[in-house]
């Protein structure tokens, strides 16, 4: 078990079921074909192997491979084994059944891979692997045996479950036919670019460089932010390939309905290096950075999204050579006098304006000393860190209780003093009549400190708790110490100054509100939506210019967490993306709604 601190955050690290309540995990954002999992455990030849394998209705493949508990990413002579058993079992069923013959079928070792989530694990005395990472097993004695004991009780479990044999059974029947269907797909496809002239796609503004490694293609979002890109780029090495509208989410999407999508036609034709686990050839790619460049809002970042499931769904390996990059245009552009500078985002847009703030700022005290700069920069950044907070706080809580709540000092922990601050919090919250009113109703548990707020507004009744999570939380903690030790600080008197001018103040709020507001003066601030908004020369110094740019490169660190996360926000099943966004939606920023 891991616990964090600062927010309470527990994460257990433990399956009682073992690996066959892996599999379970794994598959709790899909739906499964059968609901038991195939579980098994033999031991030969001095070899024990252990296996869970359940089938879901995803057009994906989930196979884990561990090795004396030891992961290979690349597989190995245990993976060989397991995917003999699998086509040479289920071929077997399929014939035995005369579902071959029914269907008109050609089975292959695909077709029964197609769903599947499984995690296999194997014991050996000696393993042997192809490099120092054990990133594959080549230990060739392994194979024969857990072909022999996967297809064994696989076999079994086939004969003894019989409502999950034929749902299985139909699953790879299904993807059988899928299979042929796309075939016939790629083949169309393959003789329409035969008979295009270029061999490319239109749309695409390609490059004059033909070494990929020094050639980008830029996904861009819209025709018009593609136009400006067109003008505003590096023709030499640069590629614009705008893409209309939101591309196919192939989460949901066997592989025939996605070549029939002209968006990813077009993407893949441009790429170049085909599609699909027999025929993509990452080393036909015709360009070495692909990056993704959409608007800065929730649009942008849902086509983004559905670009990364397509890359790590069909192109895995080209997010694996560390080929997929994300742009991070500016979202505002600021300009004081003649100069303009572009921030990326709001937190960024803080940082500037503190640092603007801060140039030749003072804090005086009414006996004539001053803070030292150091305490200055360092009190008016924790300022600026809270009010952030609270401004992705203010989407759950009602952002008067959370200004009020922060003038407060700490919340205590037992009943009677709690009861002498929640008085004080009502108070507090009721002191401007036009915020309506506010009824506060302390309730201190075993396990912490909650208190219930209510208020009423125009005839109607709002509630909500600030329970233990909150006042325990790293952002109630940050924003409660800084107020305490604002508290501490006598300012009456005070005066704040930057450069020649100076204001007198009465405490740090006024103060760092006149800094704030100095740094303010004469700024120019423009927001930009979207990419098209931006001309072709500010296109390319904020976004395209490789000295200037600023990329996200892409990478798969957690294969199982990149798996899950994209099965919870682009697959079926609804629940688990509720639940994300309600865990997870204090964290998102800049929403343009």
């Amino acid at each position: 078990m891991l616990r964090e601190e600062a927010t309470a955050r527990e994460d257990v690290f433990e399956y009682k079921g073992g690996i066959g309540a892996f599999v379970e995990y794994l598959n709790k954002s899909k739906a499964p074909i059968h609901d038991q999992v195939l579980y098994l455990q033999a031991e030969q030849d001095g070899v024990v192997v252990e296996a869970a394998l359940q089938w879901n209705d995803s057009y994906t493949e989930n196979v884990f491979c561990f090795t004396n508990n030891i992961p290979q990413r690349d597989g190995g002579t245990h993976m060989t084994g397991f995917r003999n058993a699998l086509t040479r079992t289920l071929g077997d069923f399929l014939e035995t059944q005369g579902l071959i013959k029914k269907e008109k079928i050609q089975m292959t070792g695909e077709d029964t891979r197609e769903g599947l989530t499984a995690v296999l694990s194997v014991k050996v005395r000696d393993p042997k692997f192809s490099s120092q990472t054990k990133e594959k097993l080549v230990s060739s004695e392994v194979t024969p045996v857990v072909s022999t004991v996967v297809g064994d009780k696989l076999r079994d479990f086939l004969l003894e479950q019989p409502k999950a044999a034929r749902g299985i059974a139909e699953k790879v029947v299904e993807a059988a036919r899928a299979r042929e269907a796309a075939r016939k797909a790629k083949e169309l496809n393959r003789r329409k670019s035969v008979l295009d002239i270029a061999g490319l796609p239109g749309k695409l503004a390609d490059c004059q460089e033909k070494d990929p490694a020094k050639s980008e293609l830029f996904l861009v979002e819209g025709d018009s932010a593609g136009g400006s890109a067109k003008q505003g780029r590096d023709r030499h090495f640069q590629a614009i390939l705008p893409l209309k509208g939101k591309i196919l989410n192939v989460e949901k999407a066997r592989i025939e309905k996605m070549l029939s999508s002209a968006e990813v036609g077009t993407l893949i034709t441009a790429l170049g290096c085909g599609i699909g686990r027999d025929e993509l050839k990452p080393e036909k790619l015709r360009y070495h950075r692909i990056i993704i460049m959409t608007d800065a809002d929730v649009d942008g970042a849902h086509i983004r999204t559905l670009l990364l499931t397509f890359f790590y769904r069909h192109m895995y390996v080209l997010i694996e050579r560390g080929y997929i990059y994300i742009a991070q245009p500016p979202l505002y552009k600021l300009k004081a006098g003649k100069h303009e500078t572009y921030v990326k985002d709001d937190v960024e847009m803080a940082r500037w304006l503190q640092s603007t703030a801060l140039s030749d700022a003072r804090l005086v005290l009414a006996d004539g000393s001053a803070w030292p700069e150091d305490r200055l920069r360092q009190t008016v950044r924790d300022y600026s860190d809270v009010e952030l907070t609270m401004d992705r706080l203010a989407r759950r809580y009602d952002r008067h209780v959370l200004q009020t709540l922060w003038m407060q000092p700490s919340a205590p922990f037992d009943s009677s003093s709690m009861e002498a601050w929640s008085a004080q919090f009502e108070a507090a919250l009721n002191a401007d009549v036009r915020e309506g009113q506010h009824r506060v109703e302390p309730r201190v548990v075993e396990e912490g400190r909650s208190v219930l707020v209510r208020r009423r507004l125009h005839g109607l009744e709002y509630s909500f708790l600030l329970g233990t999570d909150f006042f325990e939380s790293a952002d109630y903690q940050r924003m409660s110490s800084l107020r305490d030790r604002l508290i501490a600080q006598d300012l009456s008197g005070a005066t704040v100054g930057r450069g020649e001018r100076s204001s007198a103040v009465r405490n740090f709020d006024a103060a760092y509100a006149w800094l704030l507001s100095e740094a303010r003066r004469g700024l120019g601030v423009q927001r930009y939506k979207g990419l098209g908004e931006m001309n072709p020369g500010q296109l390319w110094e904020t976004t395209l210019d490789p000295t200037q740019r600023r990329l996200v490169q892409v990478r798969v660190e957690d294969a199982i967490g990149a798996d899950q996360m994209f099965t919870t926000l682009m697959g079926e099943q609804v629940e688990p993306r509720r639940e994300f966004i309600e865990k997870h939606a204090l964290m998102a920023g800049n929403l343009d709604v």
